[in-house]
């Protein structure tokens, strides 16, 4: 039998809580992290060792992590919480680093296929030199140096996410539901991996060679016009469209338009998924009342 590890994970959200209650039913001792103190209480009526912080304060980072086995690294950005981007991307992720005791085994990171800011519909692969066009992109490359310039760089695990959907989270499902015209490119592509797929990469970490790269999608881009044309046609509806506003995000997010290979993602560590296409993936989410 496995000896237990102790698993932190920063960045408890849609998909660190997931891979928080894996590792726990694994028999791992997991520690979550979170700003929120009512979701620290939530959390430990679960059995998991919760505590509060913000990567963007050191002084709530001094005494709250242990030497651990393995550190999962997923922290989303939040609009609500009164720091930008590069406060909770980059210099947030230094914070963590610069704090940490001991990571015995491996540093996984959870970055973004929007490093890659291809914009004529081109396949990319982990050798594509990351081009990112938009902010939120270009805060996740610079996070990937830091991580690449710390000390932990050689136990480094990098997962390049593509858009993750699964229960509870299907991109402007809300809003063809109430009717409202998508500002979306319909021409542009979508790269999509199913959270539980997304999970399941996270747990096979632990077989990777060190360091690693890899881009996490179900492999089959999707026109974004098809795409939300099918979340509309499963929920009964009809979908409208409009052009998005010149400089908002969604015209920047259609500016990015590249297809994502998972080749290595497949050949190393997942040969194939639960979820192969967004088809499969949305049928099953939209059927769910599990977030």
């Amino acid at each position: 039998m496995a000896a237990e590890k102790t698993r932190l994970i920063v960045g408890a959200g849609y998909l660190g809580l997931r891979v928080a209650r894996a590792w726990q039913a694994a028999g791992d001792r997991v520690i979550v992290c979170t700003r929120s103190k009512i979701r620290a209480a939530a959390w430990r009526t679960e059995g998991l060792d919760s505590r509060v912080l913000d990567v963007t304060r050191p002084d709530t980072l001094e005494s709250a992590f242990p030497a651990v086995d393995t550190l999962l690294y997923a922290v989303g950005f939040d609009r609500h919480a009164g720091a930008d981007r590069r406060a909770v991307y980059v210099e947030g992720l230094r914070n963590v680093l610069e704090a940490l005791p001991e990571v015995a085994d491996r540093l996984i990171y959870v970055s973004s296929t929007g490093v890659h800011g291809e914009q004529s519909g081109e396949w990319v692969n982990e050798e594509t030199p990351p081009q990112p066009s938009r902010e939120a992109g270009i805060v996740c490359w610079d996070a990937e140096q830091v991580l690449m310039q710390s000390r932990w760089a050689s136990r480094s695990v990098r997962f390049r996410m593509a858009g993750i959907y699964g229960p509870g989270r299907i991109p402007l499902a809300e809003s063809i539901r109430q009717g409202q015209s998508l500002p979306v490119a319909t021409d542009a592509y979508l790269n999509l991996i199913h959270v539980e797929d997304a999970v399941a990469a996270v747990l096979a970490a632990d077989r990777c060679a060190l360091p690693s790269l890899y881009l996490v999608s179900d492999g089959h881009p999707v026109l974004r016009g098809e795409f939300y044309g099918e979340v509309a046609r499963r929920l009964g509806l009809e979908v409208r469209w409009a052009d998005p506003d010149s400089g908002s995000g969604r015209a920047e997010r259609g500016g990015d338009n590249k297809r994502i290979s998972n080749q290595r993602l497949l050949s190393d560590l997942l040969p194939s998924l639960r979820y192969p296409s967004y088809r499969e993936g949305i049928a099953v989410s939209l059927e769910s009342t599990h977030v």
